[in-house]
């Protein structure tokens, strides 16, 4: 059994999420290629090549591929996948918007988002906002798999692998144009990947507020700022500062929740966090139910405490 891991990078650089894939991937079992498509992405495929678990690193390179267009990366990926019995990347926007496209042009039905391995065949995924897990198997001959890497701890570093460069024939279904990125920049973490999320809600009832509570507390710990939906909504956070069903995903070694009621849509993206600590006024809000640590208090008194504190 072969597998072909799609890699996340931005072509000077490997992401987290190819690590914690390759967890998942060495778990189906099998030799694991990683493939790295883009332009200059040199440094990306040599970081790849030192993953445990990789047997070999494919690199793809042209100007179609630099800006990870799904067309002409999906027609790459079914160029390689007759010498591949599954395909696989992490469920980021590049992820999701390349993978269905494969499958839809294997003809084969994708598991999207799994979470567990239980065998080559038979995967977890979390249905109905988490609150429920499907396990599902596949009689496909090929499985285009995604994965929500907040569930896999990422690969070690080790002994270099092959790097080996594939020629890209002419792409023919280019159907979309690369116009521009427009890309927030912080000091912070990146929120997926940080280690700590201190996180806010509509408790905080504003964005200077966020900014007057929140922030101190995240720059003193060198975390990444989160938000609920709801804070989002009232526009007391940005849009990628989100996490829950509709945001992002995390699962750090921290999440503070500060005035945050623990509604089904926000647990839904940071339940799987190692320890949460929840603060809220009210003794009944359903975070503290998840909750490793809580405080009932008021948050406005509590966060300023904590930052002189650290």
């Amino acid at each position: 059994m072969a597998i072909l891991l799609l890699a996340d990078h931005d072509n000077a650089s490997l992401s987290d999420h190819t690590a914690k894939a390759l967890t998942a991937a060495t778990q189906i079992g099998g030799d694991v290629h990683i493939l790295v498509s883009g332009k200059g992405a040199k440094a990306a495929a040599e970081a790849a090549a030192k993953l445990v678990g990789v047997s070999k690193v494919v690199l793809a390179e042209s100007d179609e591929l630099a800006n990870n267009l799904a067309e002409p990366l999906a027609d790459l990926i079914v160029s390689l996948a007759g010498s591949y019995d599954t395909i696989l990347s992490a469920a980021t926007s590049v992820g999701k918007n390349v993978l269905p496209r494969v499958a839809a042009l294997l003809n084969v039905a994708q598991i999207s988002e799994i979470t567990d391995v239980v065998s080559s065949d038979t995967f977890k995924r979390p249905i109905y906002a988490g609150n429920a897990i499907q396990t599902v198997q596949s009689s496909d001959a090929k499985k285009v798999i995604t994965v929500r890497t907040a569930s896999f701890s990422p690969a070690f570093h080790g002994p270099t692998a092959a790097v080996e460069t594939v020629s890209t024939a002419a792409f023919s279904s280019v159907l979309s144009a690369f116009v521009s990125n427009s890309l927030s920049s912080s000091d912070r973490p990146e929120l997926t990947s940080a280690k700590i999320v201190v996180a806010g809600g509509r408790a905080i009832g504003s964005y200077e507020k966020f900014k007057e509570v929140i922030l101190p507390v995240a720059d003193k710990l060198s975390a990444a700022v989160g938000a609920s939906r709801a804070a989002v909504d009232a526009g007391y956070a940005p849009n990628d500062w989100q996490v829950g069903q509709t945001g992002k995903v995390v699962a750090p070694d921290l999440y503070v929740a500060c005035g945050i009621s623990g509604a089904i849509q926000h647990l839904a993206g940071m339940k799987d966090s190692k320890v949460i600590v929840a603060i809220n006024n009210d003794e009944e809000a359903p975070i503290f139910q998840i909750a490793d640590y809580g405080l009932a208090a008021d948050l406005f008194e509590a966060l300023p405490e904590l930052e002189q504190a650290l």
